[in-house]
């Protein structure tokens, strides 16, 4: 995901996709912990995105003050 499409996104479906993400992140270290992925480049992806959702919640908390 983009930071672009990000920031255009309302804040609770900001709270919706950090969710969503999360629970994808936690089905794929399950599964990768079973039987390896075949793209286990994935997991830093979806880290990396749930960090970036993460960053722009917390821009737009700092704003609102």
């Amino acid at each position: 995901m983009k930071n672009k499409e990000i920031q255009a996104l309302s804040e609770q479906d900001i709270q919706s996709k950090v969710a969503e993400e999360k629970a994808a992140m936690i089905k794929m270290k399950v599964n990768h912990g079973v039987s390896p992925l075949e793209n286990p480049i994935l997991l830093r992806i979806n880290r990396r995105n749930i960090a970036r959702l993460l960053t722009e919640a917390t821009k737009r908390k700092a704003t609102k003050k």
